[in-house]
């Protein structure tokens, strides 16, 4: 049986405007739904988004993180820097190949972007030797020049090779016997982008795969081959034509619905499927505690009179300068709900991370008089830091919700992080600020420790 791959493209839907927070659960159900490559847009805000590759590389430990480079120089070093712990890391040189491409996008002359695929793919090879080329718009471009860019990728180091059918233009059989030509002089594996603005992607694609295809790029929904559809096409057909995927077929449906009620696309369907947003969390100054304690319940908190109270009081605040979403009600949550006497106290901690290296964190904290080390190799800094936390206290809890912001601007901004832990099916909320995000996370996650050990006790 022929394993082909999906590498889905949801993060990079264009006119899109995820969150950070909404980005990492698209990832992190991806992950779970066993897709070969997580494919992320080129780094538009470097603080911002090498962060969230970061953050996102701490949990994905089986997917590929594939990362967009561009026509600048910039956008290939941003990408290397992003994928600095991942895993397994791809950066992928997407670049037009078609006359009108080349001309209106990348403004240079064919001889120009021969020499530019060359000079990105080896600059990015110094560092990460997983290097997709992919040809934007190669349906349209001329057979000479896109096979001769095509090998001028492969020379320079590209370990595979994609195929975008841009402007949807050709039918499925014609598609599928231009994949083959291309698969005919590839010395690397070959995948395949179809836009289904006609509604005739998945038959490329799948007609693609006949003829030597090996990746496939999805997405739930927007105009690239559907995620779902072609997911289930090898579910239904494939042992007849001998081909298979690592796709958890028996999880598909539910993953891809949980995608949706993320990215919002469910609220023009005829569906129950709501985003985050549409929890009735939308709240102003005019709002009484009733409305705040139940909006609090909504997002799953169990909270004492005294605590509504001090939510309350908090929330006032914050809504005589703007409304409250669910976002910042969980962070009011986290930062004055159930504050108790630190049982642990962090004293330091040493991170251990790099591309060739795995991710350890060596961390102590106080409890009592007693100071209490762990030290542990994670998939990533932070997974490493919060199993080292777990063994020092030997307990594991069950991570509900982890999320990073900025709080400031600058070199030297602040980050906030909150960590939700869920113990007995209660959620506990705790918050850590620092110019750190490491310091941060650890600071929330023993926080919300904390809470949980302190009303055990009580």
């Amino acid at each position: 049986m022929k394993q082909i791959k999906i590498a889905d493209a949801t993060l990079c839907r264009e006119n899109s405007h995820f969150s950070f927070k909404e980005k990492i659960e698209i990832a992190r159900q991806l992950e779970n739904l066993n897709v070969d490559v997580i494919e992320f847009p080129e780094i538009a805000n470097a603080r911002a988004d090498i962060l969230l590759i970061k953050t996102v590389s701490s949990f994905v430990k089986n997917s590929v993180i594939s990362v967009a480079a561009g026509v600048s120089a910039d956008s290939v070093e941003n990408a290397i820097a992003s994928l600095a712990n991942a895993k397994n890391a791809q950066v992928r040189i997407e670049l037009p190949v078609s006359p009108v491409g080349m001309e209106y996008t990348c403004h240079k002359k064919p001889n120009k972007i021969l020499a530019h695929i060359e000079n990105a793919i080896t600059t990015a090879k110094k560092t990460i030797q997983n290097v997709e080329f992919c040809a934007v718009d190669a349906t349209r471009a001329e057979a000479d020049f896109l096979k001769t860019a095509i090998e001028t990728a492969i020379n320079a180091g590209a370990t595979s090779v994609s195929i975008c059918d841009s402007a949807a233009n050709m039918m499925p059989d014609d598609f599928a016997a231009f994949a083959a030509s291309v698969t005919d002089y590839c010395t690397v594996p070959v995948g395949v982008k179809c836009d289904n603005k006609n509604g005739l992607a998945i038959a490329q694609a799948i007609l693609a795969v006949k003829q030597g295809v090996d990746t496939v790029k999805t997405a739930v929904d927007g105009t690239t081959a559907s995620l779902e559809t072609f997911a289930d096409m090898i579910k239904n057909c494939g042992n007849d034509y001998g081909f298979t995927s690592n796709i958890k077929t028996t999880e598909l449906h539910r993953i891809v619905k949980q995608i949706r009620w993320v990215t919002g696309a469910a609220q023009n369907s005829n569906t129950a499927i709501k985003t985050a947003e549409d929890t009735g969390v939308h709240l102003d100054k005019n709002d009484d505690i009733d409305a705040v304690s139940t909006a609090a319940a909504k997002l799953g908190y169990d909270l004492s009179e005294e605590d509504k109270a001090k939510v309350y009081e908090e929330f006032l605040r914050v809504a005589a300068k703007k409304n409250v979403g669910y976002k910042e009600l969980e962070a009011i949550i986290a930062s004055v709900a159930l504050q108790v006497p630190a049982t642990y106290s962090l004293v330091n901690y040493v991170i251990n991370t790099g591309n060739i290296i795995p991710a350890s964190a060596q961390i102590t904290i106080k409890k009592a008089d007693e100071q209490i080390q762990g030290i542990c190799i994670g998939d990533g800094p932070i997974d490493a830091a919060f199993l080292a936390i777990e063994q020092i206290i030997g307990h594991h809890y069950e991570l509900d919700d982890f999320q990073i912001t900025s709080v400031t601007e600058g070199k030297e901004a602040m980050g906030s992080a909150i960590v939700k832990l869920r113990n007995n099916g209660k959620l506990y909320s705790g918050n850590g600020i620092s110019t750190d995000i490491i310091s941060a996370s650890i600071r929330a996650y023993i926080n919300a420790v904390n809470k949980i050990v302190y009303e055990e006790a009580n």
